[in-house]
């Protein structure tokens, strides 16, 4: 058995996919986390027969989950399954339209055809623009560190060149949006792919856009089971490959001599480490486990990006309108975004998202003829509100606008209720004021601005997770792991010396 050692703090998915790639390179790898389950953010819970998604609702990228098992040489099939949706989301707007995103191209252009008018070679032009710039440009920013100068030699960075067009930098996504579509309600469709790391389509660059690829060209899709399937599965994986988890264990300090790190301290106990991988939020990693207020203040200067106000719904009935992923808009989205990251103020006409799994799979997550409703609006960080009031203050604003806009009185069907506020989110998960993606990307080099993958004042610390390159999302959270597997690879030989150092390559 190799003696290398490698310690993950945090099994957020994240985490967990780190300690996969690592173990399978030939770590011993020991993940410690403070919960006494894993999954981070992606978790889940159950209250009187209605089961909720605790985290993340969206499924797409499929492939970055297989390929962990192809890298273990494990079949997925026993331990994960999923199918891709015909309909990605359903949109409310306030005036009676209802527009159905089909995941199938020509079945979407006809739906904005008919109830926008929108010509259909603009949606196909966009999408088309969307997969070229995820393909040639976010391949780089996902498969590779910005802050190494082997990405220089090794990323394709001619062809990204080649591909680049300069209004991804210097229009915002607004604006990009405003240019490609005639109607206003597909303007602020195509907007809310900014919410999707945490930003403001008003401020962040129209290199945004190129989310839309994965929703719209890939697909999305629904893990049977629901999105806890994701990290039961990833957990499972990990066991086998022999990662050996410390559940319900919080890491007190990471220790570092001469600027090496050499392990970490748990309940005053050292564990010795040639790789330390902190999967935890990059401020409380500076803070609390490295005691290095100076790196915690830069980190703190940078702009948090958006939380999170989720209300868990059982719901006395079922509602057929609805979808497994559904979108109430607000009727000014820029107001929205405006109190969302510079007044702060409570808005009373949030955009409302209700995600239901029951939808997928009857009488599996909620009671027969009742729905188990994930109800989530955008909210600044927390700095401190009084979030008592605003659950109060959102709870009525969420109600009124479903009960205009389904035309019923949602609040009568209410049989269980839960909320998560910015406040728990930090709490729960070390995710730093609560912010749901560390950093905004409200800033044409905000992608160049994200913490790196290492650390260049201590070696053999690396970092993982949605506060660090790439970003956060399940998608960029194992697009990360494997920038950390590559780096650590890049670093260290496989050969251990008598003594038990790891070689580093000259």
């Amino acid at each position: 058995m190799s003696s290398k050692k490698a310690i993950v703090i945090g099994a957020g998915v994240g985490g967990i996919a780190t300690a996969i790639r690592l173990q399978l390179q030939g770590f011993n790898v020991q993940v410690f986390e403070k919960n006494d389950y894993p999954g981070g953010k992606l978790t889940h819970f159950e209250i009187d027969g209605f089961k909720f998604d605790a985290g993340p609702s969206l499924f797409t990228s499929p492939r970055l989950i297989e390929e962990l098992f192809a890298l273990a040489k494990e079949p997925i099939a026993p331990y994960f399954s999923y199918e891709k949706l015909e309909v990605a989301c359903t949109y409310f707007y306030e005036d009676g339209v209802r527009i159905k995103a089909f995941t199938d191209s020509e079945a979407f252009a006809k739906e904005l055809l008919e109830k926008t008018d929108e010509p259909s070679e603009n949606i196909s032009r966009y999408l088309h623009r969307a997969s070229l710039a995820y393909r040639n440009i976010a391949n780089i920013f996902l498969s590779y560190s910005l802050h190494t100068v082997q990405t220089l030699t090794k990323a394709p960075i001619f062809k990204a060149i080649s591909n680049f067009k300069w209004a991804y930098l210097f229009k915002s996504l607004n604006d990009y949006n405003q240019s490609s579509f005639k109607s206003p309600k597909l303007v602020q469709l195509f907007n809310r792919f900014a919410t999707y790391n945490g930003s403001n389509p008003y401020q962040a660059p129209a290199m945004l856009s190129l989310i839309a690829h994965l929703e719209h060209n890939e697909g999305a899709h629904y893990p049977k089971g629901g999105m806890i399937s994701i990290t039961n599965a990833l957990y499972r994986l990990a066991l086998k490959t022999g990662v050996e988890f410390s559940l319900g264990q919080s890491v007190k300090q990471i220790v570092v001599e001469n600027d090496r790190v050499k392990g970490v301290l748990v309940n005053e106990v050292f564990h010795q480490a040639h790789v330390v991988v902190s999967n935890m939020d990059v401020y409380f990693t500076y803070k609390q486990l490295l005691n290095n207020n100076i790196k915690a203040a830069q980190v703190k200067k940078q702009e948090r990006s958006s939380s999170a106000l989720i209300f868990y719904w059982g719901m006395n009935k079922s509602f057929p309108a609805l979808g497994l992923h559904n979108i109430f808009f607000s009727k000014d989205y820029r107001a929205e975004f405006e109190a969302i990251f510079h007044t702060g103020l409570p808005y009373a006409d949030p955009t409302v998202y209700v995600n239901i799994t029951d939808k997928m799979e009857p009488g599996a997550h909620a009671p027969l003829g009742k729905e188990n409703w994930f109800v989530m609006i955008n909210v600044p960080a927390n700095t401190g509100q009084d979030w008592a009031a605003l659950e109060q203050f959102y709870r009525q604003a969420i109600i009124q606008k479903l009960n205009r806009v389904l035309g019923d009185q949602v609040e009568s069907y209410i049989t269980v209720s839960e909320v998560l506020s910015p406040v728990t989110i930090e709490s729960k998960t070390a995710s730093y004021m609560g912010s749901l993606y560390g950093t905004s990307s409200n800033s044409r080099m905000s992608a160049f601005m994200r913490h790196p993958n290492y650390s260049k004042a201590i070696d053999g610390l690396y970092f993982v997770g949605g506060s660090v390159h790439p970003g956060g999302g399940i998608p960029l959270c194992l697009s990360g792991a494997a920038i950390v597997s590559d780096l650590v690879q890049n670093k260290y030989k496989t050969h251990i010396s008598p003594n038990n150092s790891v070689h580093e390559k000259n």
